[in-house]
């Protein structure tokens, strides 16, 4: 059994505007060029054409403003200016070499299908709208990653993704009308706020409206309560014919 040593520190990876060199443009490639796509980076794809995979085709050129791409094999000068670095070649031994360059470089790499060479994993990964989640098997097991991945999956409510965007707005809305960072009022805000979540549904929470959310700081915030959702007259989010 693996010790807890051996176990990963998952982080959420912001890469908005970092450069990521993407070596391959095969299968593998396309879904790691998704990835970091969604995660708003700024991609180089380098691949011979004969082997790009028409969603990787797709990509580049489709978002010509955020993928660069170069018809040719790697070459090191690739690596200069960029911030993380994937490869998804058939090539194990220039796959690698390209691993040892990116660590002299203190570059983030991962190496597809070779986890001693990764610094860091992909995962199988569950995203609604802001709700981002990620199982690691550490490499030891993708496919069961997968699995596991279906069952949360189909646990998770159907509005969670639009609760965490209106907890997200009144969030930000009581930070403007109480700001600060740490202290007395920091405190009180993260209490009412974790008051909020634990008393509401994640239906409820996704019903809110601009309105009720202005209520819910007047009437709540400023007198120190949690209103209910009875007394917004919020109506729950209905649930999808899946659940």
């Amino acid at each position: 059994m693996a010790s807890d040593s051996d176990a990963s520190l998952l982080v959420a990876w912001q890469l908005k505007n970092k450069h990521v060199l993407v070596v391959g443009g095969g299968d593998v490639a396309s879904g790691r060029i998704h990835h970091v796509l969604v995660a708003g980076a700024k991609i180089t794809v380098v691949a011979p054409q004969d082997g790009l995979h028409p969603v990787t085709k797709w990509h580049i050129d489709t978002t010509p403003d955020r993928i660069t791409y170069y018809d040719r094999v790697f070459t090191p000068a690739d690596l200069d200016g960029k911030d993380f670095v994937l490869t998804a070649i058939d090539d194990a031994d220039a796959s690698r070499d390209i691993a040892s360059r990116c660590r002299a470089l203190k570059l983030p790499v991962n190496v597809a299908d070779d986890p001693p060479s990764c610094d860091f994993f992909f995962g199988s990964q569950i995203r609604k709208g802001p709700l981002q989640i990620l199982i690691s098997t550490n490499g030891r097991g993708p496919k069961l990653a997968n699995i596991i991945r279906r069952r949360i999956e189909e646990s998770i409510p159907s509005h969670a993704g639009e609760a965490i965007e209106r907890v997200g707005t009144l969030r930000e809305r009581l930070k403007a009308r109480a700001p600060g960072v740490g202290g007395e009022v920091g405190r009180r805000r993260m209490k009412w706020m974790a008051d909020l979540c634990t008393a509401w549904e994640i239906e409820e929470l996704a019903s809110l409206t601009d309105e009720q959310m202005d209520r819910m700081l007047t009437e709540g915030w400023e007198k120190d309560v949690v209103l209910s959702p009875q007394d917004l007259g919020v109506q729950p989010a209905a649930h999808s014919d899946s659940e």
